[in-house]
């Protein structure tokens, strides 16, 4: 079988000379030409445009509207002078539609975006949607809902914790650094260059949580012993102060809304919204009612933007399972991921940067890890610290470790224990 082959020799035509086909059937939108040009700047021009000797687009007509929008004046093209005036009409549709009926291998599609996402690259390159990003980079085993085996296994916080005061640890593309979240000097060495545009953080908010009457009581099916600092005081405005970014969602107790919420309007957020997180059972108290639902500020800055990544269906109030927490020694004011993943769902895409400057547990962590979000994190207590990295560990099968030295979190662990 003999074949036409297309000239070698890539010409150099001025734009102006290119016509578009006027009876083109392939839309190109704004959107998808923006991230034409976006690639186009990133990869260089690899793909010329194919055009007829009177200069008629034949293929390339997504390239040649970036190349506009790039303010670009010349454009690399092919002559196909051997296709007659129907074989043109006929390549136009072939061209596109060839390319359609290929399918992808998700599983090694999914590998090849996770490393790129290990490498900092920018997904947005890719030409897929944050929608189908998400999807891809979700755990093909999760289970409905978007939660993952395992993923609210929480480790006992250590009688004797690893992490000092300042250490930064590097767990995968994640960063946790040990330290007051209202100093600026430990946000900025978590922080470095990076500016997350989005913040989901579950702080002490003044319940000056004591799980001890709960456990004399018998209330708790195993004993809470998880201390939480600074659980004494609700506005955290200082911290919210040194986030760089737009969006904040923060859980707080219901009797503290007013509090939370004058904090963040004086670092300059608007309130947009109060989450409610229904709980699937009550929370047992001293009060003559027991609580059975936490709420959540959504805020965003009223110079910034919100971000918004969500469809338009979802409401105020949302029905999480707590995953039976009761039955371990747990944070005792610990979330379930999935109150973190939502916020991290709607208001960020794959691979951008989430602030949690009160870590906890790492529930915040976790819920990044499993949307390939990255998380820069903050913790005062040295053994909740310890806590998020065995957590992190156990769920991803990989080690921590100190960014400064490059020692695993094991290493350390021997090593300072043993001293």
């Amino acid at each position: 079988m003999d074949l036409v082959f297309a000239p070698s020799q890539i010409e150099t035509w001025p734009i102006d000379r290119l016509r578009p086909y006027a009876r083109n059937a392939k839309i190109h939108g704004t959107d998808q030409v923006a991230k034409i040009a976006a690639s186009m700047a990133k990869f260089g021009w690899t793909v010329p445009c194919m055009v007829a000797d009177d200069g008629e687009l034949i293929a390339g007509h997504g390239r040649v509207l970036a190349a506009a929008m790039l303010g670009l004046k010349d454009v690399p093209v092919i002559r196909l002078s051997h296709l007659d005036e129907a074989e043109r009409r006929a390549y136009r549709i072939a061209d596109n539609k060839l390319t359609e009926l290929g399918e992808w291998d998700e599983a090694m599609l999914r590998d090849e975006i996770a490393g790129l996402l290990a490498d900092d690259f920018d997904l947005s390159l890719l030409g897929i949607t944050d929608e189908d990003l998400d999807a891809l980079l979700r755990d093909p085993d999760q289970e409905e809902g978007g939660a993952v085996e395992g993923e609210d296994d929480i480790p006992e916080p250590p009688v004797t914790p690893v992490s000092v005061a300042g250490d930064l640890w590097q767990l995968g593309s994640h960063r946790l650094i040990c330290g007051d979240s209202t100093s600026a000097d430990v946000v900025g060495r978590l922080l470095g260059d990076v500016k997350p545009l989005l913040m989901v953080t579950d702080p002490p908010y003044g319940v000056e949580y004591d799980p001890s009457w709960r456990n004399h009581a018998g209330a708790a099916k195993t004993k809470r012993t998880g201390k939480v600092l600074n659980d004494d005081r609700a506005d955290w405005r200082e911290a919210w102060a040194l986030f760089p970014g737009d969006v904040a969602y923060v859980w707080h107790g219901a009797l503290h809304a007013a509090t939370v919420a004058e904090s963040l309007m004086a670092a300059g957020f608007a309130v947009r919204s109060q989450i409610i997180w229904a709980k699937d059972r009550l929370v047992l108290s001293r009060g003559d009612y027991h609580w059975q639902h936490e709420p959540c500020w959504y805020a965003v800055k009223k110079t910034g933007k919100g971000h918004w990544a969500g469809d338009r269906k979802q409401t105020t109030l949302w029905h999480i399972s707590g995953k039976d927490q009761d039955v371990a020694t747990v944070h005792g004011t610990q979330k379930p991921v999935e109150c973190m993943r939502r916020p991290i769902l709607n208001n960020s895409s794959p691979g951008q940067a989430v602030f949690e400057p009160f870590m906890g547990s790492g529930t915040t962590l976790i819920a990044a890890e499993t949307t390939g979000r990255i998380c820069f994190g903050i913790e005062l207590n040295p053994a909740y610290v310890d806590v998020a990295i065995e957590r992190w560990q156990q769920f991803t099968g990989a080690n921590a470790v100190l960014a400064e030295t490059g020692e695993t979190f094991a290493h350390l662990k021997a090593k300072r224990l043993a001293a």
